[in-house]
């Protein structure tokens, strides 16, 4: 196999090892007629990857005498791996293998056990919210039977464990900001309270045999507050569950940086402006509510009004594909009257940097290798998404129904 003259230089004086030049060498070049980098399609283009990240980006002739393996994908669309933004993979028990195999590559988990981040080649990037924040006998401890017990309680050490508290009940603020120290030590990665009255109707929290309207408690001002300020003071976002005025108001005048939903009912217009004015990051969820009267107002409205809307499927709900939901994506493209790239860009780009994860979500130089592809022309068919040709995190792959990579003949 031929080296570069760099490397064999820096192999004869004695800067790297054998081991260490094979590891460096070991560069795959994956080539596709169609790449959507997260932000705009270009076409003949390859990706660079050297061990967990990509290195480049751009024409393949240029970029093969890098490469010690290449596979050409041919007529395809090579793309970022898909961020779920709103799943509760652990609580509800949904393996992992099977959303990394249907598209996703990064998930947040917002409601239940609190694990360690975790990533790395050929594993789902899965980032914890922990439990959800609520009042004793409030959502979601009335629905999801909660497994009671003090707040220290609720870490889970793997994807094995079979049970998770999904929620903490609070009771002072001083509880409440120790509550939030604690998760935000254990690797939350934001912080999950619960303003849901109860009652809606087509939201599927209440399709769980309750007859007739509820009267959920909710997290007063003061213990909202009590969450959000010691949240902020430890550089962490707050995500609501929220689904009607009441709960609107309480988190804006909190200052909750993102509804975990879209609304289910409908929303009162100068609230709306409020939200979108306070920069309020809105988790879509529109296919899981789309029995919800207010789901479309809501969405339209808001897309009117600028607010930032990214891609959330809620995965694990019973209507949702335990991977990418295609239907999520149409849904925000038809409610918001944006285009294709654009919402793919809410689950990729915009996605990843809504994480502070970036370039995560992009197939740019120093991005870690998560990506996926599809055969044919991606934009003539979405729902392709939920069935790639191919899936590779942190630079393995997961899933190839391609040609094998193969060796670059030596020189």
């Amino acid at each position: 196999m031929a080296k570069s003259p760099y490397l064999i230089a820096l192999l004869l004086i004695g800067c790297l090892s054998a081991g260490e030049l094979q590891a460096a060498e070991d560069a795959l070049l994956i080539k596709a007629e169609r790449l959507f980098d997260g932000h705009q399609l270009k076409t003949a283009q390859a990706v660079l990857i050297v061990n967990q990240t990509i290195q480049a980006v751009g024409d393949f002739d240029q970029l093969r005498p890098q490469a010690t393996r290449i596979l050409d994908l041919g007529d395809a669309t090579l793309l970022p791996g898909l961020i779920e933004l709103h799943s509760h993979i652990v609580f509800q028990q949904i393996p992992v293998n099977t959303v990394l195999e249907h598209g996703v590559t990064t998930a947040r988990d917002l409601g239940g056990a609190l694990l360690p981040a975790e990533s790395g080649a050929g594993k789902l990037r899965l980032l914890s919210a922990g439990p959800i924040l609520t009042v004793a006998d409030g959502y979601p401890l009335t629905v999801f039977a909660a497994h009671p017990g003090h707040h220290q309680h609720y870490r889970q050490q793997s994807h094995d464990a079979d049970e998770g508290q999904i929620a903490i009940a609070i009771a002072t603020a001083e509880q409440a900001r120790a509550v939030v120290r604690d998760l935000v030590a254990h690797q939350a990665s934001v912080i999950k309270v619960a303003l849901e009255p109860g009652g809606e109707a087509g939201a599927p929290w209440n399709q769980h045999g309750h007859a007739g309207p509820q009267q959920w408690p909710m997290l007063s001002a003061e213990l909202l507050q009590a969450i959000t300020d010691q949240a902020h003071q430890l550089g962490k976002r707050v995500s609501a569950h929220l689904s009607e005025n009441r709960g609107v108001k309480l988190a804006l005048a909190a200052g909750v940086d993102e509804w975990a939903h879209m609304p289910c009912l409908k929303i009162a217009p100068s609230l709306l402006q409020q939200a979108a004015q306070q920069g309020v990051t809105i988790i879509s969820t529109l296919d899981t509510l789309s029995h919800c009267p207010g789901i479309a107002d809501n969405t339209r409205q808001l897309a009117q009004l600028g607010a930032t809307i990214l891609y959330g499927a809620e995965l694990a709900h019973a209507d949702i594909p335990w991977g990418f939901d295609s239907h999520e994506l149409q849904l925000i493209m038809h409610l918001t009257g944006i285009d294709p790239l654009d919402a793919l860009q809410t689950a990729t780009e915009k996605a990843g940097q809504y994480l502070g994860l970036a370039p995560l979500g992009q197939l740019r130089p120093q991005a870690p290798a998560d990506l996926l592809a599809v055969k044919g022309n991606l934009l003539m068919r979405l729902k392709s998404l939920e069935y790639p040709d191919l899936v590779m995190t942190g630079g393995q792959l997961v899933v190839n129904r391609f040609a094998e990579p193969k060796p670059v003949p030596a020189d």
